[in-house]
This record gives structure tokens, C-alpha cells and sequence, in this order.
């Protein structure tokens, strides 16, 4: 690798790492501070941990290397802590245990066959795809973006174009690259109509 693309794919890790430190916490203050999570998609939160899981399982199984995901227990962290917190506001908070226990039924049950695992990851992008799809619906159904952080999505446009690239630039994993471009894309979707129903909102004002 010539030393200026070395420096390029360590600058990408490093601030796709930093980035993710972060990446939850302007949504999770936004629910808390409003004490609402209206316009925010419980489903959305459910498929997105768990692709996060099942890339994360992937990724360690077969020994990728770790600063090509070190920032996915981070984020891992910080959806459960969104989805407690969006769970508590929607009065729904009885149901964090249940979702807890399938959450950990399917990672193990994931890890039993390298056949499933690599099942599991092709279906990974089909979930993530669906995640964002979700987290439009609710957008389309409430016509409100207040409580929806759009730096949060920013942020996620951001890593997950830098994942793009260190992916092309280490292990070029098809699977990977398809689940990357395909998220991107609909990261795209949800920010603009972010966007477009903030603006839409302050015209009514």
C-alpha cells in the first residue's frame, strides 16, 4: 500500500471512530430533552441493532481486522441505550426484556455455523435496508422531524461513506460493500426528509 493511501485509510478509521463515539448522543439528548420520541420508529431501532449485531458477529468470526469495526460496539451501545430511552417516552418500556432475550437467543444462534453466519450476513443488509425504511415510514406518518436528529444522520452518512472506502481499501468483501452503498443511500434518503419536514414545519409556523 503506497504510503499516502496508508495515511488516508488511517485517517478514515480514526475519524470514522470518533465520529461513532458520538454518533447517537444528539439523538438521545434530543428524545430526552423533549421527553418525546414522536417521529422516531421503535422497529427502525429493533432491525438497525440487529443488523449492527449480525455485522458485528460477522466481522469478528471470520478475523476481519478490528479497526474496520471497532466502532460498531460503540454505536451497538448507544442504539439500546436510544431505544430504552424511546421505549420509556412511548410508555413501552415493559417490553425492553423480552427484546433483550431474542437479542441474545439470535446472536447465538448466528454463531453455530459458518453457514449461518454468512446467511445471517446477506440478510443483514436486507434488515439494515428495512431499518431505514421503517424510520421513513414514521416520518411520512407524523410529517414531523422535530425529535429526529438530523446531525445524528449526518454523522451516519459520514461513516458510512468512510466504511466504503476502508472496505475497498482492505478487504474488499462484496457483502460488505453492498450492505455499505445500499445504507448510504437510504442514510441520504432519511436525512433529506429530515430536512424537508423541519422546513415544511417552520412555513405552517
Amino acid at each position: 500500500m503506497q504510503p499516502d493511501s496508508a495515511l488516508l485509510l488511517l485517517f478514515a478509521n480514526v475519524s470514522t471512530l470518533a465520529v461513532c463515539m458520538v454518533l447517537k448522543l444528539p439523538q438521545i439528548f434530543t428524545v430526552v430533552a423533549a421527553k418525546n420520541a414522536r417521529g422516531l420508529s421503535v422497529r427502525s431501532l429493533i432491525l438497525e441493532l440487529t443488523g449492527f449485531l449480525v455485522f458485528l458477529t460477522y466481522q469478528t468470526y471470520y478475523e476481519y481486522p478490528l479497526a474496520t469495526y471497532l466502532e460498531y460496539p460503540i454505536v451497538i451501545i448507544q442504539d439500546a441505550i436510544l431505544l430504552m430511552c424511546v421505549l420509556f417516552y412511548n410508555g413501552n418500556i415493559g417490553t425492553a426484556l423480552p427484546y433483550t432475550i431474542l437479542f441474545i437467543l439470535g446472536w447465538r444462534l448466528i454463531t453455530i455455523h459458518n453457514l449461518i453466519i454468512d446467511l445471517a450476513m446477506n440478510l443483514s443488509t436486507f434488515i439494515s435496508a428495512l431499518s431505514k425504511y421503517a424510520q421513513l415510514q414514521s416520518l411520512w406518518k407524523t410529517r414531523d422531524s422535530d425529535r429526529v436528529s438530523a446531525l445524528t444522520w449526518g454523522f451516519s452518512i459520514y461513516t458510512v461513506c468512510t466504511r466504503i472506502f476502508t472496505t475497498l481499501m482492505t478487504t474488499q468483501d462484496t457483502a460488505v460493500l453492498i450492505r455499505y452503498v445500499v445504507i448510504a443511500v437510504l442514510n441520504i434518503w432519511v436525512f433529506a426528509s429530515i430536512i424537508y419536514y423541519r422546513k415544511a414545519g417552520k412555513r405552517k409556523d
